[in-house]
């Protein structure tokens, strides 16, 4: 059954990635997708990318460096670009870290648009081969929720960011000039409800809707090479990936499964946690990243308090102009159980933050605006919480957040009574080849039954 795993999914897509099965790990931030994931995934025919958001370009370099020791040079890895629309200044570092260090594959996740800085880095491995053809010495893999950005993704890069970088001595003219005809990615992963940031899509529905906007776009531009879509999202058994595979995707990636695993960046205490949820047990709140927007993430549920208290944070924000506003019991009660601190002591280690990080403008405009500075302090409470889960969940168990979406559940189900009940036997390589092949195992099942 492993030479029909080995066969699902896009023939193309397996030789230009240099895997031996169509299936990717994706990246989980600060490092939970870590170096050590990524090496199991690339030594047995998979690929994984480092989860790099969130993590200084030291520790970046030194996990590239760690991947690049430890695999064979024709086995591949890639590396999570996240998208910096606050700070465009440091999105544009990272894509300069990722070309310095002669990274080919970039999953590029949370972009709504696409950027001069992902644009950079699309061009910056083109070439025009002896035939003709083009050649992308490096491959941008996006990550993408909604038909538009997917759009996006799908046509040619913007004349006019393509132009400023040539203007700006960032890209050649040739480079320039195959940008033209080809999109800025090849590769789209069409990500349904998902652990972390999700629109709460249905693949059923976006992939089929993507599929037609390929076709249009492919035939409006009349591309040469064809784009490849993929599946993630609620990838958590054998049946979620034959069903993928099903409608055609090209690719599945996997990601909340593998944060349950010996191999993931996040501590033991978290995946004891994790290894006992089942479907229902996550629940939705907004965003730390895109507080003020209400985006969405996808959080834990069973056990811990967070994602009730984040959506309580989000609703007086909407209802009051500023901290002292809000009813003195409830600022009370905020301290005193999310916070674990005074308010003064938290907007203290926000200012001290931005500092650090060369954000001063942004305390003169807390100053301002009450509003903002309260946006602030509610955003230092998910900082808070996220740290909590890599560093002593028991020190304050309620307040833990931990992204996860219900593939994780399903997975568990299908792993009762097995040795992989536990995490401790979850290794992330042997989880994707069992879903493969009993994937395969299903679909040649239902082949069979209809012949």
């Amino acid at each position: 059954m492993d030479r029909v795993a080995r066969r699902l999914g896009s023939e193309p897509f397996r030789r230009d990635f240099g895997v031996d099965y169509a299936y990717l790990s994706g990246s989980m931030y600060r490092g939970i997708a870590s170096k050590e994931l990524v090496v199991a995934m690339g030594r047995s025919g998979f690929m994984g990318f480092l989860g790099a958001a969130g993590l200084s370009h030291d520790r970046v370099r030194g996990d590239i460096a760690h991947i690049r020791r430890e695999l064979a040079p024709d086995r591949p890895f890639g590396v999570n670009l996240l998208c910096n629309l606050q700070d465009p200044a440091r999105e544009s570092a990272n894509v300069e870290l990722l070309i310095g260090e002669g990274v080919r594959f970039v999953e590029a996740s949370a972009f709504v648009k696409v950027t001069p800085a992902l644009v950079r880095y699309h061009l910056s491995g083109l070439r025009r081969a002896p035939d003709g053809t083009v050649v992308r010495g490096s491959r941008i893999l996006a990550k993408v929720s909604r038909p538009e950005v997917a759009r996006e993704f799908m046509r040619p890069a913007p004349a006019e960011i393509v132009a400023g970088l040539l203007a700006e001595g960032r890209v050649t003219p040739e480079q320039a000039e195959l940008a033209r005809g080809i999109p800025v990615a090849q590769d789209l992963c069409i990500e349904a409800d998902s652990g972390g940031h999700t629109d709460r899509g249905v693949p059923t529905v976006l992939l089929p809707s993507t599929q037609g906007l390929r076709r249009d776009l492919t035939r409006e531009f009349g591309y040469a090479e064809a784009i490849r879509l993929g599946s993630a999202g609620g990838i958590g058994t054998p049946q979620a990936v034959a069903a993928a595979f099903t409608m055609g995707a090209d690719f599945v990636m996997t990601g909340s499964i593998n944060q349950c695993t010996v191999e993931a960046g996040i501590t033991d205490a978290v995946k004891d946690r994790l290894q006992g949820i089942d479907v229902q047990d996550t629940d939705y709140c907004p965003a730390g990243d895109m507080f003020e927007i209400g985006a969405l993430v996808q959080v834990l549920k069973k056990g811990v308090l967070f994602p009730a208290r984040a959506n309580k944070l989000f609703a007086l924000y909407r209802t009051y102009d500023s901290w002292d506003a809000i009813p003195e019991g409830t600022r009370r009660q905020i301290q005193d159980t999310y916070f674990k601190r005074s308010v003064d002591e938290v907007w203290r280690e926000t200012r001290e933050h931005l500092e650090r990080t060369g954000r001063v403008a942004e305390i003169g405009r807390a100053e301002r605006s009450p509003k903002r500075k309260m946006a602030l302090i509610f955003r230092w409470y998910y900082g808070y919480t996220s740290r909590l889960s890599f560093s002593d969940p028991e020190r304050d168990p309620a307040n833990v957040q931990v992204h996860t979406g219900p593939a994780l559940g399903s997975f568990n189900q299908w792993a009762k009574g097995t040795p992989q009940e536990s995490w401790r036997n979850r290794h992330v390589d042997r989880m994707a080849a069992g879903l493969m092949r009993e994937a395969a195992e299903i679909l040649t099942q239902r082949l069979n039954a209809l012949a």
